[in-house]
């Protein structure tokens, strides 16, 4: 499930302010009680709260998850961890074209680019984030921001690194900062995982449509001193999965949603932030398309890859859709300008927070005259290539580990350092033709999109083509060594100045125009529209309340909802679907081809156990892998996806037709138990 934006195929005359009611991604400790209460007779407990938070996980890739036994056992999405099967597949282990699983621990498959995060502590800090940032601006305000949260994040960390995450999260814009404490578990391992044509049945056709029969499942082992992690706090799998009607609940990790964002902002989203990014991923899947036809090989390298980009394509394509529906916007314009009026009514408010909607419109104009370079340099979309990656990993990391630690960008910082070094020393493989390929398009594409006369060109292709360039570099670098990548991290600058591998000297090359266009962001245009963001938080509260959940900010959240089919074309479309339906949907070639043990089991399975089901929980991207529970908590579902009229999700709330997706607890057990004889993992599941 990717970052999601677009209310879509829906007709829409007129919508009244109901439309948008029972929305929200709850912090659990601002829970809409009053609601719960009075709607479904339901009152969460102290308790009941403290078990949802420490029995629900994020996953550092960008997903989410949960304890499902008190043995550290993880259940999430398949394409959760597509990128570990990717890298750990072969020609004798086909991670992606075939299932997994260990029936033993010893047999379980680890995966080192895996962390597991689960949220052990919130502390708010907004006194003292304001205390040290009022009154600055610019890159004074930066220097603040950093050096407090700095403070905040060294003292909750309190020398325990490989045990403890921390993040300052700012909720509400600005209007609220919290300390986040995780506690961190990166020993992972893989216990059983479906074939990604069971996983992602029906393939791009049905991806963000309804009705669906997937079984985007996927089990991990979480370990700690070579022991499972004891978890006494984990969610019990119903075997019958929920009823039509009944209350739910997701508990999980949305990615980021742009619900409060000004019209300037949204006006920047829709053009050409959204259309720049389709032109590019369309050029991006052509390319991997072409690579992947070429033999199997390179089929089973790109396929997880290509996955995302087309998701990304057909998200983006409705989100944009979303964006120009003339109803919708003038909503959206209607409602800012209502909030300004009553700034403007008031003295006070209009002498603190008035002029804070024509600051983020000069910041968001400001962006535009250089979003290009930012794009292509700063974001990396010029340099699409795993060795540049580490290249440059290596290279940014030696600069910033000279500077004080309040002036490193977060990632650097000495207590987050493990982080990227996990992922710096991964030992998944390099794949130096596909590396070829994608540096030598993006870096022609860089050099066409900032014009050949930018003076980055001159730098890097003064004597050879981009092609050249990504062939000398990619063919006579070390960086696939583990052990050359750890040196060069480990000298630090003095290292990485007198290397003369290739791939460091083009990084080397790079990093004053990173530099130069990052700073330029941060000082000119990041730092504005946080202070101005957050003066429209502030605003909003005094005149509103905390009546709204905050944007999505990738912590934990909890929506509710009930499952609940919607009107589609006349019709309502069914909450479920049913394994009678998943063998009648195939149709013997791809995407609709059945795996074999699909086809073996059909006998074993009860055509009338629901496979998939769809209900009104408010998700986004960021919410794959989270589970549906029921108000005794207990797992129901697994979120994975939503209709094509949930994209919408990031601006607005329609609960008459945004439905979330999820895979039915009945069918988990069933798959589990007569499709892939995973008995011991039952048992496991089962507490026995």
């Amino acid at each position: 499930l990717m970052r999601k934006l677009l209310i879509g195929l829906v007709g829409v005359a007129a919508f009244a302010p109901a439309a948008f009611a029972g929305a929200g991604m709850w912090p659990l400790n601002n829970l809409p009680v009053k609601t719960l209460k009075s709607r479904f007779g339901f009152t969460p407990t102290p308790a009941w709260i403290r078990h949802v938070q420490l029995a629900s996980v994020r996953l550092a890739g960008g997903c989410s998850g949960s304890f499902v036994s008190p043995h550290g056992l993880v259940l999430t999405n398949h394409h959760c961890v597509v990128g570990g099967l990717e890298a750990f597949s072969n020609k004798k282990r086909n991670l992606m074209g075939e299932h997994f699983y260990a029936a033993t621990r010893n047999e379980e498959l680890k995966l080192p680019d895996m962390a597991v995060q689960q949220l052990r502590k919130r502390t708010n800090v907004t006194r003292q984030v304001n205390a040290a940032t009022t009154g600055k601006s610019g890159a004074a305000y930066n220097k603040a921001r950093r050096a407090i949260e700095t403070q905040l994040q060294k003292n909750c960390v309190n020398g325990q690194p490989k045990k403890w995450t921390c993040e300052v999260v700012s909720l509400y814009h600005g209007g609220q900062f919290w300390l986040y404490k995780y506690r961190s578990y990166d020993d992972v391992s893989l216990v059983f995982t479906p074939s990604q044509k069971t996983a992602f049945f029906g393939g791009y056709p049905d991806n963000f449509n309804y009705p669906r029969y997937d079984y985007d499942v996927t089990f991990l082992h979480v370990y700690v001193n070579g022991k499972p992690v004891h978890t006494p706090e984990y969610f019990h799998m119903s075997p019958r999965g929920p009823k039509a009607g009944e209350l739910v609940f997701t508990s999980g990790n949305p990615g980021s949603t742009e619900r409060n964002d000004t019209i300037a902002q949204l006006e920047n989203i829709r053009y050409p932030f959204y259309p720049d990014a389709l032109q590019y991923l369309a050029h991006y899947q052509g390319l991997l398309e072409a690579f992947r036809n070429e033999n199997a090989k390179n089929a089973r390298i790109v396929t997880g890859t290509l996955f995302f980009v087309g998701n990304g394509i057909k998200s983006l394509t409705g989100q944009l859709q979303a964006l120009h529906n003339k109803t919708l916007f003038a909503r959206k314009e209607r409602e800012q300008a209502e909030l300004r009026a009553k700034v403007n009514a008031d003295p006070e408010l209009r002498k603190k927070y008035g002029d804070a909607w024509n600051k983020i419109a000069a910041a968001e104009s400001k962006m535009l005259t250089i979003d290009k370079p930012y794009s292509m340099i700063v974001r990396g979309e010029g340099f699409q290539a795993k060795l540049y990656r580490m290249a440059f990993t290596i290279v940014l990391g030696a600069h910033e580990r000279t500077l004080p630690e309040a002036k490193r960008i977060g990632a650097f910082r000495s207590f987050n350092l493990r982080a990227v070094e996990r992922r710096l020393f991964s030992p998944a493989p390099v794949y130096p033709n596909y590396d070829k390929l994608r540096l030598s398009s993006s870096l022609t594409m860089l050099r066409n999109i900032l014009g050949v006369d930018a003076p980055i060109n001159d730098t890097l292709f003064a004597t050879e083509s981009p092609r050249q360039v990504a062939d000398n570099a990619v063919s006579n670098t070390r960086l696939a060594d583990i052990k050359v990548r750890k040196e060069l991290w480990d000298g630090g600058e003095k290292a990485v100045g007198k290397s003369g591998d290739p791939m460091i000297v083009l990084a080397r090359e790079v990093l004053p125009y990173y530099l130069k266009y990052r700073t330029l962001a941060e000082n000119e245009i990041q730092a504005p529209l946080e202070a101005n963001t957050a003066k429209v938080a502030r605003a909003r509260f005094a005149i509103y309340g905390p009546s709204i959940a905050p944007d999505a900010t990738f912590t934990e959240r909890v929506s509710y909802g009930v499952v609940k089919g919607w009107p589609k074309h006349g019709k309502e479309v069914a909450p479920f679907t049913y394994v009678a339906g998943l063998y009648k949907h195939a149709k013997g070639y791809p995407p609709l081809e059945l795996a074999t043990s699909w086809l073996n089991a059909k006998d074993r399975l009860n055509p009338r156990t629901p496979v998939n089901f769809v209900s009104t929980n408010d998700i986004v991207g960021g919410n794959s892998g989270s589970p549906v529970i029921n108000r005794q908590g207990d797992i129901v579902g697994l979120i994975f996806d939503g209709n094509p009229e949930s994209l919408g999700g990031a601006f607005w709330y329609d609960g008459r037709v945004n439905r979330a997706v999820a895979v039915d607890s009945a069918v988990i057990l069933a798959g589990l138990e007569r499709v892939y004889d995973a008995h011991a993992l039952v048992r496991e599941l089962r507490g026995r």
